[in-house]
C-alpha cells in the first residue's frame, strides 16, 4: 500500500482525490487534510496561506495515516514564494511530517513537464494576471518556456470551484497555443481530473492540471509506479523513472 497525504487549502475541488484513489485502485491511498485561510488569489493572502505554521498543521492532521510522502496541494500558495522559497516551504513540510519526502503542486508541474519531454507550454490560469505571471516566472526559472499565458481573472478559489466541466473545457481550448507542446492548468481549486482525457482529445496534446500533477508527483516521491489510461498522457507510462 502506498499512502500519499495532501495538505489542501480550504474546500473546493478536493473530491478529485478520492476520484483518483478509485481510478488508481486498492494499492493507493490519498488522504486529504484541510487547512484554512483566505481563498483570495492575491499575493499577500497566498503568502499567508502557504505559511509554515499552516502546512505544519496539515502535516499534523495527516500523521495518523502513516504516509510515504506528503504534498502541499496548492499551486499559487507555493509558486508565490519563488523557486527558493518554495523549496524551503517543501523542506519545512517534510520536517513537520517527520522527514518523509515532501513537495508542492508548483514543483509537480515542473517535474511532470520534464517527464513528458515538454519544453514549451501554454498556461491557462484561473488567477488574476499578476498572480498568473508569477507562475510563468516559476516555470521560466525551471527552464520551461511559456509560449502563451492567459489569465481568467477569477478572484477566489471558491469561484473557481463553481466552474462547470464545459466552462473548464472551453477555457482550455480558448487559452491553448498552437505552438505549445502541452497546456498547463494551474489551480487545485478547479475540478479537472475527470476531464483530462477529454481535454487532451480536444486539443490534441498533453494537458497537465493541478490536481493531476499533484497526485502523480506524490506517487513519484514515494517511489510508486502507477499507470492509468484515465488520467491523461502523464499517467500513461506510470510514475516511475
Amino acid at each position: 500500500m502506498t499512502t500519499i497525504g495532501f495538505v489542501y487549502p480550504d474546500h473546493a475541488a478536493e473530491d478529485d482525490y478520492p476520484l483518483a484513489e478509485k481510478i488508481l485502485g486498492a494499492g493507493v491511498r490519498l488522504p486529504v487534510a484541510h487547512i484554512y485561510g483566505t481563498d483570495l488569489h492575491a499575493v499577500p493572502e497566498l503568502l499567508d496561506l502557504g505559511a509554515p505554521h499552516r502546512l505544519a498543521e496539515g502535516a499534523r492532521l495527516l500523521a495518523p495515516h502513516d504516509l510515504d510522502a506528503i504534498v502541499w496541494a496548492c499551486t499559487s500558495g507555493s509558486f508565490v514564494y519563488g523557486p527558493d522559497g518554495a523549496r524551503e516551504q517543501a523542506a519545512g513540510l517534510s520536517r513537520a511530517a517527520g522527514g518523509i519526502p515532501a513537495s508542492s503542486t508548483s514543483f509537480a508541474f515542473v517535474a511532470a513537464a520534464k517527464a513528458l519531454g515538454v519544453a514549451k507550454v501554454a498556461v491557462a490560469a484561473s488567477y488574476p494576471h499578476d498572480v498568473s505571471a508569477l507562475f510563468v516566472d516559476f516555470l521560466d526559472a525551471a527552464g520551461i518556456t511559456v509560449d502563451g499565458m492567459s489569465s481568467h481573472g477569477v478572484a477566489t478559489a471558491a469561484e473557481v470551484a463553481t466552474m462547470t466541466p464545459e466552462a473548464v473545457s472551453d477555457m482550455a481550448a480558448a487559452y491553448d497555443r498552437p505552438g505549445a507542446d502541452a497546456l498547463l492548468i494551474p489551480d487545485t481549486a478547479m475540478r479537472t481530473l475527470a476531464l483530462v482525457n477529454t481535454l487532451e482529445d480536444r486539443l490534441g496534446k498533453p494537458v497537465l492540471t493541478a490536481n493531476q500533477v499533484t497526485i502523480w508527483y506524490g506517487l513519484r516521491l514515494a517511489g510508486a509506479s502507477v499507470a492509468s489510461s484515465d488520467l491523461g498522457a502523464l499517467f500513461g507510462a506510470g510514475t516511475g523513472e
